[in-house]
C-alpha cells in the first residue's frame, strides 16, 4: 500500500479511537468504509482534508469509483497493537482488501471512513485517512495490503 498522505482535519487526534471502536464493536454496528475515488477530478490533498464527511468529499470535484464498490471493515478485519517497548500503537489489516475482477475508471485515492451506525449514509461517515492509490481496473483482482507499519503508526 502507498504511504498515508491525507489525514482529514476532522479526524486528527481521533483516528486510533475510531478504529478501536470498530475493533471493539462499540457502538454496536460501527464500521470502517473503504471508498475509492477516481483519479479524474480528484482534489489536491490540501483541499480534500478539509471535508468533514463523505458526502462533502463527494459533493466537491471528487468522483467515487462506484463500479468496484465500497468495502466494509468490521472488528474481525482490523487489529490495534500497542507496543510499549517501542512507544508505538499501530492499526493493521487482518486480511487484505480485495476487489475481484475489478473494472471501471482509474482510481486515485483510497479513503477509510468511520461509520458509527453502520448505515452507509455518506453524510454520517467521517473521513479518516486517505492514501494515494493509483490503480487501473483491467478485469484482474486489485488487492490492498498493509505496508510495513500497518495502515497507520502512531508514535
Amino acid at each position: 500500500m502507498a504511504n498515508l498522505d491525507t489525514q482529514f482535519n476532522i479526524a486528527k487526534g481521533k483516528v486510533g479511537q475510531y478504529f478501536a471502536n470498530v475493533e471493539a464493536n462499540s457502538p454496536a454496528g460501527c464500521e470502517i468504509a473503504v471508498v475509492l475515488l477516481e483519479l479524474t477530478g480528484l482534489e489536491a490533498d490540501t483541499a480534500l482534508l478539509d471535508h468533514d464527511d463523505l458526502a462533502a468529499v463527494l459533493a466537491a470535484a471528487n468522483n467515487e469509483q462506484t463500479t468496484m464498490g465500497r468495502k466494509v471493515l468490521v472488528a474481525a478485519d482490523i487489529a490495534l497493537t500497542v507496543t510499549d517497548a517501542a512507544d508505538t500503537s499501530d492499526i493493521t489489516l487482518v486480511t487484505a482488501i480485495t476487489w475481484t475482477a475489478a473494472t471501471g475508471n482509474s482510481c486515485g485515492k483510497l479513503l477509510f471512513c468511520y461509520d458509527a451506525a453502520g448505515t452507509n449514509v455518506d453524510a454520517n461517515m467521517i473521513p479518516l485517512l486517505g492514501y494515494t492509490f493509483l490503480a487501473v481496473p483491467d478485469g484482474s483482482d486489485i488487492v490492498v495490503n498493509d505496508h510495513a507499519n500497518g495502515l497507520i503508526l502512531f508514535t
